[in-house]
């Protein structure tokens, strides 16, 4: 039979190196435990650095302009919608007093004036041009003319057609930018209207939409 004393012993010995072991294991498990949070923290750190960059790129209001940081010059090219004539080019050149807009039209009725606006969206996919939005006007004024502090940042005026049809217009519009920060027009559409904006509310009286463009990246000049 064995002795009361030994199987005590025996049986706390047991225990300690149980204890012991648990611990280990326990201070193990703990580690890894820490390991793998701080892994995860520095995964998803790095994930939410590059989900921020791409936020940015995506065309934000306030981050638009770091997708295009330095691009200078944009440029619509203007097709006929349905049953019209009007095309030519619409140039937006950044410069230090403001956008530099140069439109060229030709198909125009003659001795006309026509109203000019940047609207909402780049997409021309219907004829009558009004896949394009309404006036881009991120910033809710009422509609005006440029002579016109607080208006559209699409309101840009009139052109007017010489006895041939032909427009050439040029306009210096400091509401806008080509890619910054200050309402970029880039990726957004123009439309030349069939009648004079007589800036009235809510959008001058304009008619119908008788040429429209996308705004796009314009190529280097080399």
């Amino acid at each position: 039979m064995a002795d009361p004393a030994c199987w005590r012993r025996a049986q706390m010995e047991s225990s300690e190196n149980f204890s012991l072991s648990l611990r280990s294991l326990t201070m193990k498990s703990f580690s890894r435990c820490c390991f793998a949070v701080l892994l995860l923290a520095a995964v998803c750190t790095g994930t939410a650095c590059t989900g921020t960059m791409h936020h940015g790129a995506s065309g934000s209001h306030h981050k638009h302009g770091s997708q295009w940081k330095g691009v200078p010059q944009v440029v619509a090219v203007m097709h006929p919608t349905a049953g019209n004539k009007a095309a030519g080019t619409v140039v937006f050149t950044q410069t230090k007093d403001g956008v530099k807009v140069e439109a060229n039209i030709t198909g125009l009725s003659p001795d006309s004036q026509h109203a000019i606006h940047v609207h909402q969206y780049g997409d021309t996919r219907l004829d009558n041009g009004k896949g394009t939005g309404g006036h881009y006007n991120p910033e809710g004024h009422d509609h005006g003319l440029p002579a016109t502090t607080q208006r559209h940042a699409g309101d840009l005026g009139n052109l007017k057609a010489d006895a041939n049809g032909a427009a050439s217009y040029t306009i210096v519009a400091n509401n806008i930018s080509v890619a910054g920060l200050n309402n970029p027009v880039v990726g957004r559409g123009v439309i030349i209207h069939a009648k004079v904006d007589d800036g009235g509310q809510p959008t001058g009286n304009a008619g119908a939409r008788i040429s429209q463009g996308v705004i796009g990246v314009a190529k280097p000049a080399e």
